[in-house]
């Protein structure tokens, strides 16, 4: 069995800009029933924001929604290539308690890995 993580990550993960606002990520996230969304800015990946960020700003500012993507997300995001052993990125994500990584093909983005992912596979284990 290959154990590289982009046996396992979500493949083309949805992205929002930087310049859109919480609102709108907040929306796309529930619709698409997912917590982590990367965060691109002129097609780079500066970020990741989760469901728990726009829950932390909302707590601070009543007017959360008014506030831009960038402003909220979490910048340079824990990236890992594509061939990477999906072990060794659980270890990580274990050791430093977050909740996923963007999988990477050399600059570009290819996938992210969540602990839903994560759960996923376990639930398959024989």
């Amino acid at each position: 069995m290959e154990y590289n993580i982009e046996n396992f990550m979500t493949k083309s993960p949805r992205t929002v800009s930087a310049y859109q606002k919480l609102a709108y990520a907040e929306s796309l996230m529930e619709d698409l029933k997912i917590r982590h969304l990367p965060v691109l800015k002129d097609d780079e990946l500066i970020g990741v924001l989760s469901l728990r960020d726009i829950r932390l700003v909302q707590g601070i500012d009543s007017d959360y929604k008014k506030i831009t993507v960038e402003e909220a997300c979490v910048e340079d995001p824990i990236m890992v290539q594509k061939d990477e052993d999906i072990r060794a990125v659980c270890k990580e994500m274990l050791k430093k308690k977050i909740g996923s990584v963007m999988v990477m093909n050399k600059e570009k983005l290819v996938g992210i890995f969540t602990l839903i992912d994560a759960l996923s596979l376990i639930s398959k284990l024989k």
